[in-house]
């Protein structure tokens, strides 16, 4: 039975019930619903950019950037301004909508690199591009002043179930993952929450992590879907591969019980063909990261360049989306009985 509008109040039995639909089933489910609430003709196009690289402090399992593992990410010292305007320049030269900055951070500081990336927001944001970040933990007053520098969303993966969490990570807890996001939610920047498929987890952590998203309210306006790149030197470096079809279902399901949300297929796209992706979109996925070197992030997570998006793009008859002139808040459309 096809649903639709949108809910806060999931049941976990609910969403797995989704998760397990027979497969072509689901695309249908999903793809409906995408088109109720979405353009399916346009893909968003981001470019991630690692302004702070490497010496995080935390001890994620899956991370390159761990200072704990020896991984071929070397430290790097914060980019300088000039830097980050010409990479996002490039960017929206290529069709890219939306530039997301990480920093290797466990928390956000009030110093002079913080002062540093408030100015690159706001000059990204100037050119007319939606700007992202991802700066580790945040508190109220931080999160105000990326509002005030224009900043359009915070990304703060929730990575797996609360349940499996601490098998991943150690070095910070469920509820400071929950906190950052209950601080972005006191300003007009949007959320960005999603988590990584290929941890080790089961389905029922899947389920449990979408259980979670889907009853914030309001839902996270961005859910990326992150495949595991398995880097050497870490603890998660021999995991299996995921099967595409856990991501598609993974991206149906999310599609379904949150169906304003843009879920996006991150990291781990360069493993998928063409025909692959075309089924991640078709079931609900309505952006993707590109790059101008084949990288996502670090050296580590390989990703497609832009013109080879662009080819793929106009093979399907996708456009890229421009980006957003809505106020920071996505306003929820009226709820489709």
């Amino acid at each position: 039975m096809l649903m639709s509008g949108i809910r806060y109040d999931w049941q976990e039995v609910e969403i797995r019930e989704i998760y397990n639909t027979p497969l072509l089933e689901l695309i249908y489910q999903a793809a409906s619903i995408h088109r109720q609430y979405h353009n399916p003709k346009q893909i968003q196009v981001c470019k991630l950019i690692s302004i702070k690289t490497g010496g995080c402090p935390e001890d994620c399992s899956y991370c390159a950037q761990s200072s704990r593992y020896q991984t071929e990410v070397k430290p790097q010292a914060l980019l300088d301004k000039e830097t980050v305007l010409n990479i996002a320049q490039n960017a929206k030269e290529k069709g890219v909508s939306r530039v997301c900055m990480g920093a290797a951070w466990r928390e956000v500081r009030d110093n002079s690199q913080f002062d540093q990336v408030l100015d690159m927001v706001k000059d990204v944001t100037d050119m007319g591009l939606e700007v992202c970040c991802t700066l580790g933990m945040l508190t109220a007053d931080q999160a105000k002043r990326l509002e005030t520098a224009g900043l359009y969303a915070y990304n703060h993966n929730l990575d797996t179930s609360a349940e499996y969490y601490s098998t991943i990570i150690t070095s910070r807890t469920y509820s400071d993952r929950l906190n950052t996001i209950e601080n972005v939610r006191q300003t007009n920047v949007t959320v960005c929450s999603g988590g990584i498929l290929g941890l080790g987890e089961t389905v029922e952590d899947r389920v449990s992590m979408l259980h979670t998203l889907a009853n914030l309210h309001p839902h996270p306006e961005s859910v990326p879907i992150n495949i595991l790149s398995q880097v050497e030197g870490t603890p998660l470096e021999n995991q299996p591969d995921v099967p595409i079809w856990d991501v598609v279902r993974m991206i149906a399901t999310a599609r379904i019980v949150m169906p304003t949300s843009d879920v996006r297929l991150s990291a781990g796209r360069a493993r998928l063909s063409q025909v692959e992706q075309a089924f991640c979109f078709m079931a609900g996925a309505n952006s993707i990261f590109s790059s101008d070197d084949n990288k996502m992030l670090t050296v580590t997570t390989p990703c497609p360049d832009y013109d080879a998006d662009q080819e793929m793009l106009n093979l399907f008859g996708l456009e890229m989306r421009p980006p957003s002139q809505r106020p920071n808040r996505m306003a929820s459309p009226a709820v489709v009985g």
